[in-house]
């Protein structure tokens, strides 16, 4: 664990002393994060420290750990035997031996402070760095960190100790944000690791203009007590932060320690009470480990903003009760996807704060995605696979996560009760008024790359797709996309890919076809090609071990890929072959609805959901939606036992990777459910469910970029890294946050959040990419589901 504390600015750190619920980590999305948790791979961010030149000999640095304490003969007692202070020369009171510089700057001691001038027009934090090595730690042991720092102007720096060889693990990574005046920085962390020689390091590369650093009464010691983690969950009333439609339900939760119910008010913007009740306890929440009570205030349907609620001498955050933020939600998920494009550049006029170059497109320094080459091994061809988007925070493009994402946007459009809100210019993309609806330009830009990767005619394994393209090491952040230096590879086929393909491909022949009937033949073909190559080659998984430079997103199990597939191909084309195979599968007639929820890798409803809601002329159609309607009463029945209302609750009570995401498409069968029979609870249902998205929950946090009080702004990202560099924005409004993770894979997350009950094992810092990243296919059953609400007349 990690506590901070900023003399003379606010606090930081603080931490969760509660209940470990570490469950398995199964189907994530990095298995290689799973691996560096335990100690066997890099961190996913790590950059290649030390491996440029330095004012001074760093040969040493490739000294395996292992066999430095053989040569040092250096133990865990005799790193203790040193004494308390383990950094050397901290006041720079005798010069700054043994201290170290980047060959860019030059270090100056002699105001008593150690001081460098830094250059502008550098890309990276790493480009330049001041640090020390040699610096004992000892396993189990919790330090004390300080150091004094000024920046002028005022700046982010990192401050980092870390392991001084390849993979450069992280023990301690802070983001101080320095000032003029200077502050003095305390964190504490407990080492994992016996290590004679870590590295102090503080990065400062990546400013555009050049400043001035300096650093000060630097200290290490051991002993210290650990602070907890304590995140700011603000007033006890949680509510809906956004807002609540005016004939819809309107629920808040109460944290509360009292067990008999509790008078509440509900007062305007003037402060006049307007509504009253009593609340219902609940007892204890066991995703939180809260005691709370429930309230409700449906009966209230005057529209208006700043609406609170008061309840056990607390107010709660302001929220409005109306419905207009649904139409401005449903544009918002959607324009996420510009800025996430790759191989074009993002036009500033169209993005106000978040124009930026081309990135991938084959410009110095890039070594581009129109000519990747495969993995050594792999295949003896390269392919232009420029276009489509980022898939989250890093520089990664990976089939089966664009598929669900590309899959969950068409199907916006088809379910669509009032297609002219998708209309052509909604979206103000390069594309706009060009006679098409923009949701389907943005689409197409995914669906292109995702034709781009199937393995050619006359290759080994033709008609296959590869599973996914990226970086061949990871990169550090920030890293805007153009700037970028790594090369780029091909990752092998694979059978998931495949049929991702063939699914999204069958969709878009028959949603292209009104605007582009050759593009939608091309789709047509490809789909009829990918399902071929996937029976021909039916067990092909990816590697789960293929995780360096971007996530594995191995999925052993493509039974519900095919059953995906061929629902698609045979809704588009209605042939007897799909017919039959969709007949056939376990997955038609199983009970589909995973309490936890489908996606990437859980694609069976998909096919589900489309063919009760797609016209076919499946001989059982009826029984396919009564059991679309049977999944949404179980996440009805789950949604009205939670004491948050939330439609998602592991039985193990392990919240996944991604668990919004999750919510999200528990939502979207209960809206599909509402689509198939008319019936109001569920509609009820998704309401109340987004609730929990929006801050009624335990951090009295929304997960959604720009939506609430108190809303998710430093998500996992490269280019989106505010909190990095105040040159760069934070993500676009609308950006919805992966959130809770009892797993915690990233050192943030595990420094700050050990023993979190499942719904507080979330931190919104950049750096916590197991809780806080960003991804395509989170922020489409998003665009998804407020699209859904928009078409409701609940006003």
């Amino acid at each position: 664990m990690v506590g901070v504390t900023l003399v003379n600015s606010p606090a930081r750190g603080g931490g969760c002393v509660r209940k470990e619920e570490i469950g398995p980590l199964t189907r994530l999305k990095h298995v290689d994060n799973m691996e560096r948790w335990l100690g066997a791979l890099p961190s996913a961010d790590a950059p290649p420290i030390g491996r440029i030149n330095v004012t001074r000999p760093i040969g040493r640095l490739a000294i395996a750990v292992a066999g430095a304490l053989l040569a040092t003969g250096l133990t865990a007692s005799a790193a203790q035997a040193e004494g308390p202070e383990q950094i050397v020369n901290g006041t720079f009171d005798n010069g700054h031996a043994p201290w170290w510089g980047t060959a860019n700057i030059t270090l100056d001691s002699s105001s008593g402070q150690l001081c460098a001038g830094v250059p502008g027009g550098t890309t990276n934090p790493w480009d330049v760095i001041i640090g020390q090595d040699n610096v004992p730690l000892v396993s189990g042991e919790t330090y004390a960190y300080t150091f004094f720092a000024t920046a002028t102007p005022a700046k982010v720096a990192k401050a980092l100790i870390q392991l001084p060889v390849d993979p450069w693990s992280q023990y301690l990574s802070a983001n101080p944000e320095l000032s003029v005046s200077g502050n003095q920085y305390t964190y504490t962390f407990t080492s994992p690791v016996d290590l004679p020689n870590a590295q102090v390091a503080f990065q400062i590369g990546g400013s555009a203009d050049p400043w001035r650093f300096c650093l000060d009464n630097v200290s290490l010691t051991g002993g210290a007590v650990q602070e907890p983690y304590e995140p700011d969950t603000g007033p006890r009333v949680r509510v809906n932060q956004v807002g609540y439609l005016p004939k819809g339900p309107k629920n808040a939760t109460l944290v509360t320690e009292a067990t008999a119910a509790l008078p509440w008010q509900l007062k305007n913007s003037a402060g006049k009470v307007v509504a009253s009740g009593r609340t219902a306890p609940r007892g204890v929440d066991v995703s939180s480990g809260q005691n709370v009570h429930s309230l409700d205030f449906g009966r209230y349907t005057k529209a208006g903003t700043g609406y609170t609620i008061v309840a056990d001498g607390e107010t709660s955050h302001p929220f409005d009760i109306g419905e207009g933020f649904w139409q401005k939600l449903r544009t918002d998920a959607l324009k996420f996807y510009y800025t996430q494009r790759s191989g074009i550049e993002i036009l500033d006029s169209l993005r106000p704060g978040y124009g930026r170059p081309a990135g991938h497109a084959g410009v110095a320094p890039n070594q581009g995605d129109t000519n990747v080459p495969c993995q050594p091994g792999v295949c003896d061809y390269t392919l232009d696979v420029s276009g489509g988007w980022y898939d989250a925070g890093d520089h990664g493009k990976y089939v089966v996560n664009g598929g669900i994402s590309v899959h969950q946007l068409m199907s916006e459009y088809e379910r669509s009760r009032e297609p002219w809100t998708l209309r052509d210019g909604t979206l103000d993309i390069p594309e706009s008024r060009n006679r098409v609806p923009d949701i389907l330009d943005e689409a197409r830009w995914e669906q292109e790359f995702l034709l781009s990767m199937q393995v050619p005619a006359g290759k080994p394994l033709a008609g296959m797709a590869h599973h996914k393209i990226h970086d061949q090491t990871w990169t550090g952040l920030p890293l805007l996309p153009h700037v970028d230096d790594r090369l780029r590879e091909l990752h092998p086929p694979s059978t998931a890919a495949t049929l991702n393909l063939a699914a999204t491909s069958a969709q878009a022949a028959r949603v292209f076809k009104p605007y582009d009937r050759a593009f939608a033949q091309r789709n047509l073909a490809a789909a009829k090609t990918a399902w071929a190559a996937a029976k021909a080659h039916p067990g092909v998984i990816a590697d789960p071990a293929d995780g360096n430079g971007g996530g594995t997103y191995s999925d052993p199990d493509v039974s519900d890929e095919f059953y995906w597939a061929a629902a698609e191909l045979y809704i588009t084309t209605g042939d007897r072959e799909f017919k039959d195979f969709v007949l056939a599968s376990p997955h038609h007639t199983a009970d589909i609805w995973r309490e936890r929820g489908f996606d990437w890798g859980n694609t069976a409803q998909l096919g589900r959901i489309d063919l009760a809601t797609r016209p076919n002329h499946l001989p059982d159609r009826h029984r396919v939606r009564a059991s679309v309607v049977q999944g949404a009463e179980k996440y009805l029945a789950t949604q009205k036992a939670h004491p948050y209302g939330i439609p998602y609750a592991p039985s193990d009570n392990v919240y996944d990777w991604g668990s919004n995401n999750l919510v999200i498409n528990n939502l979207a069968v209960l809206a599909t459910a509402y689509d198939l029979t008319g019936k109001e609870r569920y509609l009820d249902g998704v309401l109340q469910g987004m609730d929990y998205i929006f801050g009624r929950n335990a951090l009295n946090q929304s997960y959604v970029t720009g939506y609430g009080e108190v809303a998710s702004k430093n998500q996992h990202s490269r280019w989106y890294a505010r909190q990095l560099n105040p040159d760069l924005p934070n993500p676009p409004v609308g950006t919805l946050s992966g959130g809770p993770n009892s797993s915690i894979q990233d050192p943030v997350a595990q420094q700050k959040l050990q023993g979190c009950a499942p719904q507080f094992c979330y931190i919104d810092d950049i750096e916590s990419w197991s809780t806080n990243e960003l991804t395509i296919n989170w922020n489409a059953p998003l665009a998804w589901i407020s699209a859904f609400i928009a078409d409701q007349d609940r006003g």
